[in-house]
């Protein structure tokens, strides 16, 4: 297998015109591009045909994470404003986020959001914005930031979000998430009712989606990229299913690339899954031989991101390029609210 390590390898032209501005609605009716490594077949469908293609001794993993209002908005003593995005919560007052325009606010500084909560800068972790904060506030955090914070949607949408739960999974329950793990968007209740009465089984991990996720690659070598640290948590009872089903030579779908990650950093050497939690960096991209995931249910993702590459890690870097050739020719959308795939591989009953 030949191996790709330049950022240029996994890049594709897009249409902006594709770039989904709202998600659809009702969140099943997106499409669905569902492609079989072992058969090397297409097939054009919709997100609510998926049970078509999982069978009962499936078991589906999906992330339970919750996306909190991270975005906020500060202002300095010369009332110069500030964006920051908060990242990862270190203890009670303490955050890493990403502070923009960065290099503007000094260590010892601090910005006033709002009359219940202000900030103080502690520490410069990088050169790109990462920071140390500590809030300053009087009551609930939690309560003050539903108040005072905003769905932090990707830079590309651009248009205005009239309902943040659509920034949501159905299943979300787990705060800590900047941004949403977006596979997870296109089911309803009413589908996974299906799914279960189908006797699939469905089970939850927890990541936390942070700059891990979504950072930009920005070296030409993608072995210079340095993955940003993300939480994870896998119960025993979901890791007791999960190998149960590796036992019994059934499929591990993941949904999403935050619920791969999750899994494929929990292998251990004999195939199985460890239960427990942690902090995982993982940079999946090929060749990688995936221990536990024999199936993937992803959106389409930006040009030359980590995501593009766990994909071509999965499928192969030519045929997912291929794939994403086709759905921009089929004028699939792209992007957090755009449409998904189905990726398919490995000999399981």
């Amino acid at each position: 297998m030949n191996n790709f390590l330049n950022k240029s390898d996994f890049t594709y032209y897009l249409p902006k015109s594709l770039i989904a501005q709202t998600p659809a609605n009702p969140r099943d009716s997106s499409r669905l591009l569902v492609y079989d490594i072992d058969k090397d077949l297409i097939e054009n469908s919709f997100f609510y045909n998926i049970i078509d293609y999982l069978r009962p001794s499936d078991v589906l993993v999906i992330n339970n994470t919750k996306v909190i209002p991270a975005r906020i908005f500060g202002y300095d003593k010369n009332q110069r404003k500030f964006e920051i995005l908060l990242l990862k919560r270190l203890n009670l007052c303490n955050w890493e986020c990403l502070i923009k325009p960065a290099r503007k606010l000094k260590i010892g500084e601090s910005l006033f959001i709002s009359d219940e909560l202000s900030l103080e800068l502690l520490s410069l972790l990088d050169d790109n914005g990462i920071r140390v904060i500590k809030f300053m506030f009087v009551g609930k955090f939690e309560e003050i930031l539903e108040r005072v914070g905003f769905t932090p949607l990707p830079p590309y949408i651009t248009t205005r979000l009239d309902d943040p739960n659509k920034y949501q999974t159905i299943y979300a329950k787990n705060d800590g998430s900047s941004a949403a793990p977006t596979a997870g968007l296109h089911f309803t209740e009413e589908l996974l009712k299906k799914i279960r009465d189908k006797k699939i089984q469905v089970v939850e991990i927890l990541l936390h989606v942070g700059l891990g996720t979504f950072r930009p690659v920005k070296e030409e070598n993608i072995l210079n990229h340095k993955m940003h640290k993300e939480y994870y948590s896998i119960s025993e009872e979901t890791a007791n299913i999960i190998n149960n089903a590796i036992d019994n030579k059934s499929r591990i779908i993941a949904v999403g690339t935050t619920t791969v990650r999750t899994l494929e950093t929990a292998a251990r050497p004999d195939g199985h899954v460890s239960s427990g939690e942690g902090e995982t960096d993982i940079f999946i991209y090929p060749p990688y031989e995936f221990k536990i995931v024999k199936a993937l249910i992803t959106n389409f993702h930006l040009p030359e991101s980590t995501l593009l590459m766990l994909v071509s890690a999965f499928i192969g870097r030519e045929k997912t390029l291929e794939l994403y050739n086709i759905a921009v020719s089929e004028r699939y959308r792209f992007f957090s609210f755009g449409d998904a795939m189905f990726l398919i591989r490995g000999n399981c009953v």
